[in-house]
């Protein structure tokens, strides 16, 4: 069964997402749980990314990676960790997010 490529990058930053939570978890790798689940989310992630390469421009899934990585993990520190943004950081967001958005609508970029 041939994953499409959009839920591979899902899994991806959803991988991710997970291993950048843990990372302030494990305490600078000193808590052996989540450090392990540092190592295993960033594996999935990035085995999920290369995968997702394979038939579609790097430019779009980096973009689309990071960006909807970066608004997610800002929501996952605003829950657990009472992280709340400024005003200058929910514009530097918004910011983020419309260039991803734009790169999808917008660019004349194709797969290879």
């Amino acid at each position: 069964m041939r994953v499409p490529p959009y839920v591979l990058l899902a899994i991806a930053i959803v991988a991710e997402v997970i291993a950048t939570s843990a990372l302030r978890a494990s305490e600078g790798f000193t808590r052996v749980v989540p450090a392990l689940v540092v190592l295993l989310g960033y594996g999935i992630s990035f085995y999920c990314l290369s995968l997702t390469l394979k038939s579609l421009p790097v430019g779009i899934v980096y973009a689309i990676w990071s960006g909807v990585g970066i608004v997610l993990i800002t929501l996952v520190a605003i829950v657990l960790y009472r992280q709340v943004p400024d005003l200058a950081a929910v514009a530097g967001l918004g910011l983020i997010v419309a260039g991803v958005v734009v790169l999808n609508l917008f660019s004349n970029m194709q797969a290879h």
